[in-house]
């Protein structure tokens, strides 16, 4: 069992262009009858001012399940970011990370968290536990027993209910509790700031001002379809289309974005009757919106006929650019990688955008956390726990555990519990593993009462996944989030 005395966190001075800010990076305690379970980890950059009390404060995650905060904490967020190429694309070796222009850091102070099991955030030995030797080496990718103590934190009910045990114990801490608060999460992330939307006015009593998802997953019948449930094989039509345009691989001078408008509409009128039809389709009326599916996402009219217009995205990513063996990443569509193995029936090879970032956040987060601030500890930072991906627990603790687990009858009642709450969900038109027409799809279907229609915006941006690893994306988005936190802390 690790030995948890051997860290020390440290509480720095710095300077992002003439803001003078504070960061701190430091464990918090999490407690079940009154005995410490867990330290989650976090860095807060605060600013003072006169009215620092009344400053925003947001709160910040990633998602996985298993992943830490260095993604939004050093990609986008942070008064430090690691440099990718202007377009997204990875540099070469070795790591490097510049102060960041586009830090929120201008308009709020940030609080990166690390769920347990990610970064440095671990449970804590019990009374009567053995002692156990270990040097705190990072999981087997393939371990099949993680750690019991830890996995009860593994659960969509638990993991947010320690969120919400450490926000509320943060704003208690720092005497924060009259400043706007807002959350921000990307990607299972934004599936939890949905959920938290609730619980966090509801069990913690915790108003929310903002709440921002990126790249979120809010409806996990949605991530693929099958021969049963049509909507996920349709709500990711418009960024295979926006993805086919800018390859080049489509005919039309329409761009990215507005060609993928044309691809949901399609999706929506055309493509999930014909499905819904099954096999009472005409083939007439399947070799139409066939052929209409193929001239949108730049597939040949055979690929898309042997798929029965059910295209999965690993199919897509192999097939646009099979003619130049090269293969797309899922993640962000834009960026391709050589196919080692172009001859064979499946695709063997890894995936560029998922595998092919951990070099660039491993380096910078471990420099800026070890180096820049100071944190003085033997443990290793989980930047993305296999381990606890595996082993988490979806459906929530009932006697029925079918079904697709969702967050937006929370958001819902979130935003209803407080009509003030303002509510931005945001994507990359590239990303066919979290496709920004699912939330737009989804946003459709709320039935939002007349009066909150307006508390929710989407928008979004070139790239993938991650589109703030895009220069131009970030620098919009961040305009766009100084415009969001103004409006909604009501200045």
């Amino acid at each position: 069992m690790p030995d948890h005395t051997q860290r020390q966190g440290n509480t720095t001075e710095h300077m992002l262009g003439n803001q003078a800010y504070t960061a701190s990076a430091q464990w918090q305690t999490l407690y079940e009858h009154d005995k410490p379970v867990a330290e989650l980890f976090h860095v807060a950059y605060t600013v003072a001012d006169q009215n620092s009390a009344q400053r925003p404060i947001t709160f910040v995650f990633n998602g996985g399940p298993g992943a830490a905060s260095a993604y939004l904490h050093v990609g986008a967020l942070g008064p430090r970011r690691v440099v990718f190429n202007a377009d997204g694309s990875l540099p070469r070796p070795p790591v490097e990370v510049a102060d960041n222009d586009e830090s929120w850091l201008s308009f709020t102070d940030l609080v990166f968290i690390d769920p347990v099991g990610t970064g440095f955030s671990r449970v804590l030995p019990q009374d009567g536990d053995k002692a156990e030797k270990s040097d705190d080496k990072p999981a087997d990718k393939g371990a099949d027993k993680p750690d019991e103590k830890a996995k009860k934190f593994w659960t969509v009910d638990r993991d947010l209910n320690a969120l919400g045990e450490f926000i509320q114990g943060y704003l208690s801490a720092h005497h924060r509790w009259l400043s706007p608060v807002f959350i921000a999460g990307e990607s299972y992330g934004g599936f939890r700031v949905a959920k938290l939307c609730r619980k966090l006015q509801q069990d913690y009593g915790v108003g929310l001002c903002g709440a921002i998802l990126i790249s979120p997953v809010m409806e996990f019948m949605l991530l693929e379809g099958n021969d049963y449930s049509l909507s996920g094989w349709a709500t990711v039509i418009p960024s295979m289309a926006a993805t086919a345009v800018h390859h080049g691989q489509v005919d039309t001078t329409d761009s990215p974005i507005t060609h993928g408008a044309k691809a949901a509409d399609f999706a929506r009128k055309s493509l999930i009757p014909l499905l819904a039809l099954g096999s009472t389709a005409s083939g007439e009326d399947q070799q139409r919106v066939f052929g209409q599916l193929a001239h949108l996402i730049g597939l040949p009219l055979e690929v898309v006929q042997r798929h029965r217009g059910r295209i999965d995205i690993v199919v897509f990513a192999r097939e646009l650019l099979r003619h130049q063996q090269r293969i797309l990443g899922l993640y962000d569509g834009s960026v391709t990688a050589i196919d080692p193995f172009p001859d064979r029936l499946m695709h063997e090879g890894t995936d560029p955008t998922l595998e092919g970032i951990d070099r660039l956040f491993t380096g910078a987060i471990n420099s800026h956390l070890r180096s820049t601030l100071g944190v003085n500890t033997t443990l290793t930072y989980n930047l993305l726990s296999f381990e606890v991906f595996k082993a988490w627990e979806f459906l929530p603790e009932s006697e029925y555990r079918q079904g697709f687990v969702g967050s937006v009858d929370d958001l819902r009642v979130g935003m209803a519990l407080n009509p003030y709450l303002q509510v931005y969900v945001t994507h990359g038109i590239y990303d066919l593993v979290t496709p920004y027409f699912s939330s737009e799809h989804l946003r459709d279907l709320m039935n939002l009462n007349p009066e909150l229609q307006p508390n929710l915006t989407l928008r979004h941006f070139q790239g993938g996944h991650m589109f703030y690893t895009w220069d131009e994306s970030r620098q919009l988005w961040f305009e766009d989030m100084q415009r969001f936190y103004q409006r909604a802390s009501g200045k």
